[in-house]
């Protein structure tokens, strides 16, 4: 084999390496908030006794990330892989950089929108660049790692949000986002402009002033130095001219000044540094009207459910009203798709079955990893780890060890078996997983039969996540893999999101239902001031709880399996030895 296509395909698989270090550390992003979420509220200047005006914090990462996805996935098939990468981590560090200085609600999800919107656009573009890079008899194992980091990062969160709490504020956590995401991007970037052998570019100088006049004045609007605002020179900057807002200020103008330059620059400038008209271009001819329609129909979905009381019912009141705007969304948007000349979904890409079946068997299969996800923890909260929440998250790391290990195992036995049996299998297998963990007692987490469960339900889950994304791409066209790829990304989000929902009112019922039947604490106490007992029966009560939500979850993984069985049996593995499984053919 010559010099050249070795060092090619090394080249690809760093390239897919550091893409998929970008999809896990995003990922991340998704609960990063969990623990830092009291701090974020005092820090933005919300009451900690008013949490409920924090849910935006959460949902807006949910709707940058779901909403915008397919867009972004169509862009992907336009544009490019590459392209969208490093731009989708450049969002990804400028949404980093904006929590990073927020002052206040609107500046925080603003960040956070922002930071979705860069973290998902990370998941098609490298699920795609797979099916660019390798073969359909070769995607497997590739296939099976970037769905094995992104679940793994979505689990190492909460744990990397508690180690930088260890030693620093909220801040800190977004701050570390932003340099991994630059430099990811830059060397995404130069990795990619080294195998294409591209013309050396000159900077763009100007560009880069206007880049750097902006960030340092906005930083100023921010941060409020309170040296510079003591000053009696240079506090004027901060004197608004009318009312008490940051903007309408010497400093503030200054920067929305200094960014309407930078934007008519990008624009009319010959090689700006950011190719503004370009990207307008892929974005009108990726359907942007299509893309704003579906982000309509999906927002109504993902509000729904994230401002919805699970004590009382799915969905709050309002949230009726989101889903009936979902609707309306979701139909205009069907009847765009046929009028349309160049649709955001391109007129019969997910035709086949296996095609729109991906999506069908990614919705349950996020409905029941969203309950091991949260109720494992909080199953440990509820028994063992009552006044501790790092140890009952530390819980999930025996399933995420075992995890990756069924991704990978799940890439290679569909080169020798059918996508749908390996997936029917893993589903079957996270099945018996949640009906163990419907066994477990007061002290089960602490024990070495706990780990049976853990590692079962780990180790299923991962066998199913590459063979669905095999199907999909088997049976769609290269030109639409961004956009097939996205939607299964979105599909598993919104079954996470209404699983979670469902599950847990099913689960408060049940709990409700439990604590009706313990006696009054005079009766178990008996006046005493410390009261064992009866902290034991309420815990009984909250397992019956999780028993209840691991019963639904045992139940989707099954409704999952019997999909992926019936609608991928078209879907034929291809024979590859066992070499080539794990050095691509090289």
């Amino acid at each position: 084999m010559t010099g050249p296509v070795v060092a090619y395909r090394r080249t690809s698989r760093l390239l897919l390496a550091m893409a998929s270090v970008a999809v896990a550390f995003a990922a991340a992003d998704t609960y990063v908030v969990v623990l830092a979420l009291p701090d974020m509220m005092t820090g933005v200047g919300v009451p900690i006794d008013q949490l409920q005006r924090a849910a935006p914090i959460v949902s807006g990462f949910l709707l940058g990330y779901v909403a915008m996805l397919p867009l972004i996935g169509r862009i992907a098939d336009l544009r490019g892989r590459v392209p969208v990468l490093v731009m989708a981590l450049v969002l990804f560090a400028l949404g980093s950089l904006i929590t990073t200085v927020a002052y206040d609600m609107p500046s925080i999800v603003a960040g956070r929108f922002l930071q979705g919107v860069g973290g998902g656009g990370l998941v098609p573009a490298t699920l795609a660049l797979v099916a660019d890079l390798y073969p359909v008899e070769r995607r497997g194992v590739p296939l099976g790692v970037v769905s094995a980091v992104q679940e793994i990062g979505s689990v190492l969160g909460p744990l990397f949000g508690a180690a930088v709490l260890a030693f620093a504020d909220w801040r800190a956590i977004f701050a570390i986002n932003l340099a991994v995401g630059l430099v990811l991007a830059a060397a995404i970037r130069a990795l990619a402009s080294r195998d294409e052998a591209l013309p050396h570019r000159r900077v763009d100088v100007i560009g880069l002033l206007l880049v750097l006049a902006t960030l340092s004045s906005a930083a100023i609007v921010f941060l409020r130095p309170s040296g510079l605002m003591r000053d009696l020179t240079w506090g004027q900057l901060f004197i608004p001219f009318a009312g008490d807002g940051r903007w309408l200020t010497p400093i503030g103008v200054t920067t929305m000044a200094a960014l309407v330059l930078l934007v008519a620059w990008c624009w009319f400038a010959p090689r700006p540094l950011l190719d503004l008209r370009g990207w307008t271009r892929v974005l009108l001819e990726a359907d942007l009207v299509g893309a704003l329609l579906l982000a309509a129909a999906l927002g109504g979905v993902i509000l729904a459910f994230a401002t919805a009381d699970p004590k009382i019912e799915v969905f709050s009141p309002r949230g009726r009203w989101y889903l009936l705007g979902a609707a309306v969304s979701a139909v205009v948007f069907a009847w765009h798709v046929r009028r349309a000349a160049d649709p955001l979904v391109p007129r019969g890409a997910l035709r086949r079955t296996p095609a729109w079946g991906a999506l069908l068997v990614s919705f349950f299969v996020g409905a029941a990893l969203i309950a091991a996800l949260i109720d494992i923890p909080l199953f440990a909260r509820t028994t063992v780890y009552p006044d501790d929440q790092l140890p009952a998250a530390l819980v999930l790391v025996r399933f995420l060890l075992a995890l990756p290990v069924g991704a990978v195992a799940g890439g290679y036995l569909i080169r020798s078996l059918s996508p749908g049996l390996v997936t029917a299998a893993g589903m079957l297998l996270a099945a018996t997983g949640f009906v163990l963990m419907t066994r477990w007692g007061l002290t089960t987490i602490e024990e070495p039969i706990a780990n049976v469960a853990l590692v079962t339900g780990g180790l299923g889950f991962g066998l199913a996540l590459a063979p669905v994304n095999a199907a999909l791409l088997a049976s769609t066209d290269d030109d639409v893999h961004g956009v097939a790829s996205a939607f299964v990304v979105v599909a598993r989000m919104v079954g996470m999101l209404v699983g979670i929902s469902a599950l847990t009112t099913i689960g408060l019922r049940r709990y409700y239902a439990e604590q009706q039947a313990v006696p009054p604490v005079q009766e178990v106490c008996d006046g005493k001031s410390r009261c064992p007992e009866f902290s034991d029966l309420l815990r009984v009560a909250g397992i019956a709880q999780e028993h209840a939500v691991f019963w639904g979850a045992a139940g989707c993984s099954v409704v999952a399996a019997v999909l992926a069985l019936v609608l991928f049996r078209q879907v034929r593995p291809s024979r590859l030895a066992a070499r080539d499984v794990f050095t691509g053919g090289a």
